[in-house]
């Protein structure tokens, strides 16, 4: 007997659709092409399936039968293909990981150094995007996980997992001399927004949480300049150009020419955050697990 995995396909298809032109279209193929694999199926088992006297197709008592073990062969089919899916997939393939512009955590850095070194046969591909752009290439697949900002203690996005790596808060950044700097014990949004201010673009985690706040307290704040890389912003601010409002971490190359004041009532922190597709390949699977406990150690 010489029965076909597609023949048990169709023999599924059409016992639960109960018809051969439902079938036909859940399957892709013709209703002739069904009709025909279902005889020849009939034919090797050497019994009628389905009776086809009434309106609605039935199965018969053989059909009723070997539906179960249809079933359960093509389940079992489905699970030896998963298997080796996966043992291929983290021996060979392609991995695709996105990063927020101007990333310079060493954690995830040598989370991608493990990785490739235990996976040397897996072309990894990284690329710098807002976090809003990074998301939305991770949902779409275009990427298969990403590293992002998020706006405080908002929820994983939309159809991703998350797992959130890095929790900072933000500050206002300025020079010695900044009248922020003399005030101390930090300042309230308002008397940060009193003055010129550099972000993040739209887009960001950070950006996002700043409009939120303001927009939350009725402030219009003057974003004076926008620059995508940590460094730029803390660079301008040395110079006097404008206060930077940052993740306090960001400013940590820049201690001796900056001051870090605590934005008293932004109190939920902005975070970092892995997100990937709830189906993801093996291979970004066990990346995300490098990057958790990269993570993990450096905390």
């Amino acid at each position: 007997m010489v029965m076909e995995l597609r023949q048990l396909e169709y023999f599924v298809a059409v016992a639960e659709e109960r018809s051969f032109t439902r079938a036909a279209e859940r399957v892709r193929i013709s209703q002739s092409g069904v009709s025909a694999q279902i005889r020849q199926l009939e034919r090797e088992l050497g019994a009628d399936l389905f009776d086809r006297s009434g309106r609605v197709t039935a199965l018969t008592a053989a059909g009723r039968a070997a539906l179960e073990h249809a079933r359960a062969t093509l389940a079992a089919a489905s699970a030896v293909g998963h298997t080796v899916g996966e043992v291929t997939g983290l021996v060979r393939g392609r991995l695709a990981l996105g990063m927020i512009s101007g990333c310079t955590l060493e954690p995830l850095f040598d989370a991608l150094a493990a990785f490739h070194q235990a996976r040397p046969g897996i072309e990894l591909t990284v690329r710098e995007d807002r976090s809003d752009h990074l998301i939305e290439q991770t949902r779409t697949g275009a990427l298969d996980a990403a590293l992002v900002g998020l706006a405080g203690a908002a929820p994983a996005p939309d159809g991703l997992d998350a797992c959130v790596v890095v929790r900072d808060r933000l500050v206002a950044a300025v020079p010695a001399g900044h009248p922020l700097a003399r005030r101390g014990g930090g300042a309230l949004l308002r008397e940060v927004c009193e003055h010129p201010l550099v972000c993040l673009p739209a887009g960001t985690g950070l950006r996002t949480m700043i409009d939120q706040y303001c927009a939350a307290q009725e402030i219009r704040p003057t974003i004076a300049l926008e620059a995508s890389a940590p460094d730029a912003l803390a660079a301008l601010a040395i110079r006097g150009l404008a206060v930077a409002v940052m993740a306090e971490s960001m400013i940590a190359g820049h201690r001796a020419q900056l001051t870090a004041v605590t934005i008293t009532d932004m109190t939920v922190p902005a975070v970092l955050a892995l997100v990937w597709r709830a189906e993801r390949n093996p291979a970004a699977g066990e990346l995300i697990g490098y990057c958790r406990r990269a993570f993990a150690t450096e905390r």
